[in-house]
């Protein structure tokens, strides 16, 4: 009998071994992917997701979410997202955990910790063993996350430099938004750039360098700016750069809330088009970056994050499509670098409820707001009135407006009048040690303000202007997507699809 119960012991120790052994990759037995997709919803937690099902749910009147693409693939696991040197990690340590499978120290872009010794991504690895590549992002594409697949800078605010690593890696494809610094300024600020994400000024440069668009034309590449080139481009053209035609703060895309359907070109286009480009007998590696939810959400605006995650989940069900003609060879693995702002699917002034459909109400981003807050501050010149202050938020958020559910309380009338006199009364952007960051962070005060009692009336709450260390939902569906499934941390997703395009 003890003989039996020992063997039966064994038996699970070694069958746990054999699952834990699969479960990282280290005895996978499966096929190897010949499509591989990685999307990466830069900021999008599980809260960012949770909300626009819900927000979507409650358009339909029916009481309940409505699931978005990635929400329904079959694996699904968590992943932790420590970097190297800080519990809270940011986007270009994130973005090499996930590309390289290493961890590296703040603001470092595909280098080890010491910033000495490069780290090789599984785009590069993909690109050596015949893959086609393509990188795409709603933000520029020398922003940190699409950095991190191709270059190897010590910090991330070296765009310039990052540039020129964009074309020296011989990727086949780059499809998004432009490139932030191509003539270069040599001057580096690390505490202060990252300031109102995507809002900051472009500066005319005294000591410029080659032009890196010139730099990508002679080692080969083509850039295509227009709607029509863009339409035009097919299977067979080679190592192509496509900008959108639109761009905003930054050399994004400009957020989806802003914009008529169809007046750019989107991230499901992007990544459509990176298909045409992209598939051969080979295979292809495509990674495709949503980098405009972690904007919004360092701004604490949820209806601008919806529309950016419904964006997101859009491209995403590009490759849905795909995968549903190729079950057999391709995989789709869709994860984000970190959690920012802190959201929360409650609020303490709401107790149980939520109203989500309110968040409809609300027509421009908290970008397009503050842009129309500084026009009226130019334009009166010193005449300024609350009531025009408050005519503005109504306009644009719905706020005061009985008829949509939107009344305003005495407290927050007040709330709005005072964050309106700080805005006119603040010309620089508001720092950490500012009395009142708590409160209105680095961005314009109506701007936010509006912004948190939209979301509060809406039963969402927020606790950080900056990223969280929430763990990360991954999901995948595919060849080899049961390896993402469990806990795990941010660099074992990489590893496990390191392992897959190696294999």
């Amino acid at each position: 009998m003890r003989m039996r119960s020992l063997v039966l012991v064994l038996g699970i120790v070694l069958a746990t071994i054999a699952v834990q052994a699969q479960a990282t990759g280290k005895k996978y037995q499966g096929a190897k992917p010949k499509y591989v997709f990685y999307f990466i919803g830069d900021g999008m937690g599980l809260s960012q997701a949770s909300v626009a099902e819900a927000y979507l749910g409650a358009l339909e009147g029916k009481g309940e979410i409505k699931k978005l693409n990635y929400s329904q693939l079959p694996h699904q696991g968590f992943f932790t997202t420590y970097a190297l040197n800080r519990f809270i990690t940011g986007s270009a340590a994130a973005g090499t955990a996930l590309a390289t499978g290493h961890k590296t120290t703040i603001n470092t872009i595909s280098m080890d910790g010491a910033k000495q010794k490069p780290l090789t991504t599984v785009a590069e690895m993909a690109r050596d063993r015949g893959f086609k590549v393509g990188i795409v992002s709603s933000v520029s594409i020398d922003h940190a996350t699409p950095a991190a697949f191709y270059a190897h800078q010590p910090t991330r605010n070296m765009y310039y430099e990052i540039s020129l690593d964009l074309s020296k890696s011989g990727f086949d494809y780059f499809g998004g938004g432009g490139f932030k610094k191509p003539d270069g300024d040599g001057k580096l600020d690390d505490k202060n750039s990252m300031a109102n994400f995507g809002m900051d000024d472009e500066k005319e440069l005294k000591d410029k360098e080659k032009n890196s668009k010139l730099v990508a034309k002679e080692r080969g590449y083509r850039f295509v700016f227009s709607r029509t080139d863009f339409d035009n481009l097919k299977k067979g053209d080679k190592k192509i750069i496509a900008i959108a035609p639109e761009l905003a703060g930054g050399k994004s895309l400009p957020y989806a809330i802003d914009q008529k359907p169809g007046e750019n070109i989107s991230l499901a286009e992007f990544t459509q088009k990176g298909i045409g480009l992209l598939n051969n007998t080979e295979g292809f590696f495509m990674m495709v970056e949503g980098g405009k939810i972690d904007w919004a959400c360092h701004a604490n605006d949820a209806a601008t994050v919806i529309q950016e995650v419904v964006q997101f989940d859009n491209a995403v069900g590009v490759a849905m499509d795909f995968y549903r003609k190729h079950p057999e060879e391709t995989l789709i693995i869709v994860a984000a670098d970190h959690e920012t702002g802190g959201m929360a699917l409650g609020f303490s002034g709401k107790h149980y409820e939520s109203e989500f459909a309110l968040l409809q109400h609300q027509n421009v981003s908290y970008e397009a707001f503050t842009e129309k807050v500084k026009k009226y501050k130019k334009k009166h010149k010193g005449d300024y009135k609350k009531k025009d202050g408050l005519a503005l938020v109504k306009k644009h958020f719905g706020l005061g407006d009985k008829s949509k559910g939107l009344e305003l309380t005495a407290f927050e009338q007040k709330q709005l009048e005072k964050a309106f006199e700080k805005s006119i009364a603040y010309d620089k952007k508001m720092k950490s040690k500012d009395q009142f960051y708590q409160l209105y962070g680095s961005y314009d005060p109506l701007t936010v303000t509006a912004c948190h009692i939209l979301c509060q009336k809406a039963g969402i709450g927020w606790t950080s202007y900056s990223h969280t260390a929430t763990p990360i939902p991954v999901r995948a569906i595919g060849v080899g997507g049961e390896l993402f499934s469990g806990y795990m941390d941010n660099t074992d997703v990489a590893k496990r699809l390191i392992g897959l395009v190696k294999k």
